[in-house]
């Protein structure tokens, strides 16, 4: 029974329904599109994997990891630290504004849904304002969501808001957005055990590409997406 229930609760963290915005940002995507370097679905693979190879791997997945650490065992020294590196790590307004409002939205979403703990509650008046990892570290800690499945939630839920994004800005299909969810989710166990195991000295935020893309983005004439 407990087992089902955090499953459930894992479901629910990772569900689109969650009211933190995540469906008003596209990462620098929609410029990509706007731009023809995205104009199908095998350009559309090839952007969505670099990302999660050359980004997420090397960077915002191993933050979590140190995230979630450091909220199971009460530190709040390290998760403040790696709560502010992250925040640092955001290279444009665009891609700083999107980590911080949907940290705060989970925030206040757990806050109403009264499951945080003093520690919980002591990171985010300490650390604010508090980062979407950060956020999602102390919400696996209030559902006792073990780390793995944690990190494999967040992985899967960043794929399926980039095809869902990819799905408003572009004509590819919603079949074609399956294949790419099937075909790319198979990478998302190796990344959360490659992610796990990189040193710190070896966290990286360089990424040039997307960078530019979100800069480009903020001034782009008409846009769906906040990112």
């Amino acid at each position: 029974m407990r087992d089902s229930l955090m499953l459930v609760r894992l479901l629910q963290l990772s569900s689109p329904a969650l009211p933190i915005g995540a469906y008003s940002y596209s990462q620098g995507l929609e410029w990509m599109v706007e731009s023809g370097a995205v104009r199908d679905a095998a350009s559309l693979k090839t952007w969505i994997a670099d990302l999660l190879h050359n980004v997420m791997t090397h960077g915002e997945v191993p933050v979590l990891w140190r995230l979630l650490d450091a909220a199971e065992r009460g530190d709040g020294d390290r998760f403040a630290e790696w709560n502010a590196w992250f925040r640092a790590s955001r290279e444009g307004a665009e891609l700083q504004a999107e980590t911080l409002q949907m940290g705060g939205s989970l925030c206040k979403l757990l806050a109403d849904l009264d499951v945080l703990d003093d520690f919980a509650q002591t990171q985010i008046a300490t650390c604010a304002p508090v980062t979407l990892p950060a956020a999602f570290a102390l919400a696996a800690r209030a559902w006792d969501i073990p780390s793995t499945d944690a990190v494999t939630a967040y992985l899967w839920t960043w794929l399926e808001n980039q095809v869902l994004a990819a799905l408003k800005a572009m004509a590819i299909g919603q079949v074609a957005g399956q294949k790419l969810l099937l075909s790319l989710g198979t990478a998302i166990p190796a990344i959360v055990d490659a992610a796990r195991q990189r040193e710190d000295d070896d966290i990286s935020s360089f990424a040039p590409g997307l960078a530019i893309a979100s800069a480009r983005h903020e001034t782009q004439y008409s846009r769906l997406f906040r990112s």
